[in-house]
């Protein structure tokens, strides 16, 4: 009898958890991810316009690859942006030279690295991902691929870009500066440390009404770098990672010290370890502070990332990194909380 009511007992306790194993879930797991829950989310300010771009995939039930691809295209094509494309600044020689790279949910990536006379590279990038055996096309190859799959050279040097870099020419100071996007797209609001020497790219993430993720990332890169330098932007885990168990993080700033750490890759490990998408972003800059505590301090670094629950968040060293947000219920810019005050 004893035994009996033991298992009577135990079955009961069994039927309350399992029979109602819903209702524990959704308390544990408020952000879960359901049929509908669409969401893109991206680097800086001008991200939120690069959004509505993306939402206009997203809103009609659409695939996140092709939401990311779209949206990250109006930054590339705005002359008004010296950070991402047309119009971006140049190298020391006067090349505008592009870094792009765009992932899906089933691992699929492609690249491409100093990609010069190229409107769209993330277009490129996702041929290369379509198209070839490869993940990264550079150089003189990236240009003769893009060409042959009817793309058409364009001159990038806008008259505004050749001014600040023939300006830039007497002194030739090289020095890469924090925060641009407060300068020329926050209008006086908050603004923080900035100049033209500098690199912010957008980087775009997005998840679908099918819960699938995917990423892009596009930029003309540091202002006035080297020729032929390549950044964290176009490299995969280092300024772009996706993993559609998990989630998808992306990167801006200085690329040197987030392709020491593997970004990225670095912060969607530390999500699939449990972390928060802006704790797993906080640790990933910590790393970079203990790796160079000196340099960390005068350059800037932002990471953002968003996970399977639809949660996102972000961190950076410096104040003044932002992240933008589309979703059904969100369409906002955030600002990021970081290292250093």
């Amino acid at each position: 009898m004893s035994s009996r009511r033991k298992f009577l007992k135990t079955a009961a306790l069994s039927s309350a958890v399992f029979g109602s194993g819903n209702i524990f879930a959704e308390k544990s797991n408020p952000y879960k991810t359901v049929k509908g829950s669409a969401v893109v989310v991206s680097t800086w300010d001008f991200g939120k316009t690069a959004n509505l771009g993306a939402w206009e995939v997203l809103g009609k039930g659409g695939r996140a690859l092709d939401a990311v691809e779209q949206g990250v295209k109006i930054p590339e094509a705005d002359p008004t942006n010296q950070t991402i494309g047309y119009g971006g600044l140049p190298d020391r020689d006067g090349f505008v030279t592009l870094d792009s790279c765009i992932m899906d949910e089933k691992y699929n990536c492609g690249s491409v690295m100093c990609l010069e006379h190229i409107m769209h590279p993330i277009s490129v990038a996702r041929l290369v991902m379509e198209k070839t055996p490869h993940i990264v096309l550079a150089g003189e190859g990236a240009l003769q691929f893009a060409l042959a799959n009817g793309f058409e050279k364009v001159n990038l040097l806008t008259a505004q870009s050749e001014k600040d870099w023939k300006e830039w020419m007497k002194t030739a100071n090289y020095k890469p500066e924090s925060n641009i996007e407060n300068k020329l797209y926050n209008k006086g609001n908050d603004p923080m440390p900035g100049g033209p020497n500098n690199h912010d790219t957008i980087g775009m993430m997005a998840m679908d009404a099918n819960g699938d993720m995917s990423g892009a990332c596009t930029t003309s890169g540091l202002a006035y770098k080297m020729h032929g330098r390549v950044g964290d932007s176009p490299i995969i885990g280092a300024g772009l990672y996706v993993d559609n168990e998990v989630g998808a993080a992306t990167a801006s700033g200085v690329g040197e010290e987030v392709i020491r750490i593997v970004g990225s890759h670095l912060v969607v490990e530390l999500m699939r370890g449990g972390m928060s998408p802006e704790k797993a972003c906080t640790v990933a800059v910590q790393r970079i502070v203990k790796r160079s505590p000196e340099r960390s301090k005068t350059i800037q670094v932002g990471f953002v990332a968003l996970n399977k629950k639809g949660e996102y968040g972000g961190y950076s060293l410096q104040p003044g990194f932002s992240f933008s947000v589309k979703s059904n219920k969100v369409e906002q810019v955030f600002k990021a909380a970081s290292y250093y005050k």
